[in-house]
């Protein structure tokens, strides 16, 4: 595997090149490899991104914070804003945009936001642009890059994600608007195998879109959802787990991405939403840690965890958990619903709210935060961040 020792770099860019797309300097897209004598050497990537890779992956994984994920599609983002009684236009999700971008100190809390690309290009209602006031918070901006799940033909109803078509020049394009990280969501279903095509697709997929990714300058995020779905028990989803995720690091080593420059985004393993079997925050903790010691390599620097419909307060329960000892990486959170929900509904669509909803994101954020260090009690926490979010087949 090429360490970031091996790899040719270029200088870091500061705070001030990576914000504004008129600043930036013109990345080079091309990969010269050392093509080994014999046909069982290691060919080795040098990409003019190596040290800024690195960098940025750090940042992001900084303690006491984690990833925003607000990068729901349009059509999502309209179920979203349906709930709350609103309709799904661009004024509309402009603003609840801006809501959450704006939110004073939320930087404190969250190093990274990813973002869907209206919003890379959005502006917020007063104006700026969305990535600068990001910025501004010591936020770094991030894309969705995938195109969605579609059928898998030859499997058991199961689907895969697309996107790789045309990805090298969207992420060039993305890196200019100010993005320095990506995110690829596929999804793994326990309930239907998950058979051996659907892994492999899975971590195949991901291991290109990674290895794209890093050629452009952007930090991707390897996110293999295990879905909830199902009523399976936990020692199930700990043994599909273990299987899916080292089918993605066999292929993420044999497209020589570089693990220093990469983030995770993986389920917590948890029993099927249906199980009558529920675990408790150390059990969770427990098969999760064990699951990442036996997968995951120490060079990774982070690894964020999907909320994947738990509620709000058993996402940052669970990840507390997790953090009562030391860990080889950034154990933290990417959260989206475990993050919005009681924003969404505390502002309702109502300018004379908003203060009120950034309120509530930032105790959200915050109690996040302290999980991240092992600190959150789950003192005060109200009855509605107590609800579960899971949704049968959730679409992004």
């Amino acid at each position: 595997m090429a360490s970031a020792s091996l790899l040719k770099t270029s200088p870091v860019l500061e705070k001030s090149e990576w914000v504004k797309g008129h600043t930036l300097r013109q990345p080079s897209t091309s990969a010269v490899r050392c093509h080994p004598v014999a046909p069982s050497g290691l060919t080795v990537r040098a990409s003019s991104y190596a040290d800024e890779l690195v960098k940025t992956a750090k940042a992001i994984a900084s303690p006491g914070r984690g990833i925003l994920a607000m990068d729901e599609s349009n059509a999502t983002c309209g179920k979203r804003l349906a709930s709350i009684g609103l309709e799904n236009t661009e004024a509309n999700r402009q603003a609840y945009r801006t809501l959450l971008v704006s939110a004073p100190g939320l930087g404190q809390y969250i190093s990274g936001a990813i973002l869907f690309e209206e919003t890379l290009y959005q502006t917020t209602i007063d104006g700026k642009k969305m990535v600068d006031v990001l910025v501004e918070q010591n936020i770094v901006p991030g894309i969705k890059v995938d195109k969605g799940l579609v059928p898998l033909a030859g499997s058991n109803n199961e689907s895969w994600c697309q996107g790789l078509d045309g990805l090298a020049p969207r992420s060039a394009a993305y890196y200019q608007q100010g993005a320095r990280f990506a995110k690829w969501r596929t999804v793994v279903s326990i309930p239907n195998g998950p058979t051996e095509l659907a892994v492999k697709e899975a971590a195949w997929g991901l291991a290109r879109y990674a290895a794209i990714s890093q050629d452009n300058g952007l930090v991707p995020i390897v996110e293999p959802e295990i879905l909830l779905d199902g009523d399976h028990g936990i020692d199930r989803t700990f043994e599909v787990a273990k299987k899916v995720w080292a089918e993605v690091f066999f292929y993420l080593a044999q497209n020589n991405v570089m693990f220093e420059g990469i983030l995770l985004k993986p389920s917590m393993v948890t029993p099927g939403a249906e199980c009558k079997d529920r675990s408790t925050p150390q059990q969770v903790a427990d098969y999760t840690l064990s699951l990442l010691r036996q997968r995951i390599p120490p060079a990774v620097p982070g690894i964020m965890f999907l909320s994947g419909g738990q509620s709000e307060v058993e996402a940052t329960l669970n990840l507390n958990a997790m953090n009562q000892a030391p860990n080889p990486w950034h154990v933290s959170f990417s959260y989206a619903r475990a993050l919005q929900n009681t924003c969404l509904k505390k502002w309702g669509g109502r300018p004379e709210n908003v203060k009120d909803a950034q309120e509530v994101l930032l105790i959200r954020a915050k109690a996040n935060s302290l999980a991240q260090l092992g600190k959150y009690t789950g003192e005060g926490e109200s009855e509605e961040a107590k609800q579960g979010m899971f949704v049968k087949g959730y679409v992004y």
